[in-house]
């Protein structure tokens, strides 16, 4: 295989590579804004005892949300370190003759096979978060008998 085939074959998996990277971006800013809002709350259960009412039913939320999105972190970092094999094995195998086309193909199927898991979690993530939305501030009467959830009535 001459160097510019070669550089052709491997421009996909970069272009792949940098597609996983602004992935990573949303995804670490989602945890960041989860722990920011995470220290606030925890903040006013520390510092406003009176002030509670449903800050810990919003961390429990918060931390399965950062469960989802450090799942979706880890195995978008995995796709993109068996994408880099790739391109690495690419360049093996055209200048040592190796014979890695099944472990490239392997190395491919592994980084989409991450890549779909991580999307899956952070559709989760953004499903949780969505589902948890909450416009305006809190009624003086916040308790959760007060306050049904979506397509309950209030006994």
């Amino acid at each position: 295989m001459d160097i510019v085939h070669l550089i052709q074959s491997a421009v996909a998996p970069v272009f792949l590579l940098s597609g996983v990277a602004a992935t990573l971006g949303v995804l670490t800013n989602r945890l960041a804004r989860i722990v920011d809002r995470a220290r606030l709350l925890e903040d006013r259960i520390e510092n406003r005892p009176g002030t509670v009412h449903n800050h810990h039913r919003d961390l429990e939320v918060l931390a399965r949300r950062s469960r989802y999105i450090n799942a979706a972190i880890m195995m978008s970092a995995l796709s993109a370190l068996l994408v880099a094999l790739v391109v690495i094995a690419l360049f093996v195998n055209a200048f040592f003759d190796a014979k890695l086309a099944a472990s490239i193909a392997i190395l491919f199927c592994g980084a989409m096979l991450f890549l779909i898991g991580a999307f899956g979690a952070f559709l989760l993530e953004v499903r949780i978060a969505t589902a948890h939305l909450r416009f305006g501030p809190l009624p003086a009467d916040s308790t959760p008998a007060a306050h049904p959830k979506r397509g309950q009535s209030a006994q």
